[in-house]
């Protein structure tokens, strides 16, 4: 099973598109599921569903950030490759699927004026890329990891 796999059963399971790819790398990040679903779940629907910058792609930058991340803040060299990693996958991420943000990715004109979550129902799962967002991003990091060992 592909970390992408595990990702979309994640989204499918009700994790929200963050928690769907944070959880898929809760091991490789050193943390246990609950650890990782609760530092990811404000992320989700473009950030507390404001529909900004798609869920999935927050959950790449947090396991970016924690594999090839750094903690002193005078490391400008670290910060730099960081910031290369992160832009590269958000081309790739934009090539391969039109945008970053959540709200293009969903077709939608305007921020949800709601902060409440739709509820998951068959109708809901029908109208959302979401799942195969989660599936893509965790199958991208995943082949980026993979070419880019910590």
């Amino acid at each position: 099973m592909t970390k992408g796999d595990i990702a979309y059963n994640n989204f499918l399971s009700g994790y929200n598109c963050t928690q769907a790819v944070a959880v898929a790398f809760a091991e490789e990040l050193g943390l246990d599921v609950d650890t990782a679903a609760r530092l990811s779940c404000g992320f989700g629907g473009g950030m507390g569903r404001l529909r900004e910058v798609c869920g999935t792609f927050s959950g790449i930058v947090m396991v970016l950030s924690q594999l090839y991340g750094y903690s002193d803040p005078k490391d400008l060299t670290a910060k730099k490759e960081l910031y290369e990693k992160i832009r590269a996958l958000a081309e790739r991420f934009r090539a391969d699927n039109g945008s970053i943000i959540c709200r293009e990715l969903l077709g939608l004109d305007k921020p949800e004026p709601s902060a409440t979550p739709e509820p998951r129902t068959s109708e809901y799962y029908k109208k959302r890329p979401c799942p195969e967002l989660c599936r893509y991003a965790a199958d991208l990091l995943e082949e980026f990891i993979k070419e880019n060992p910590v």
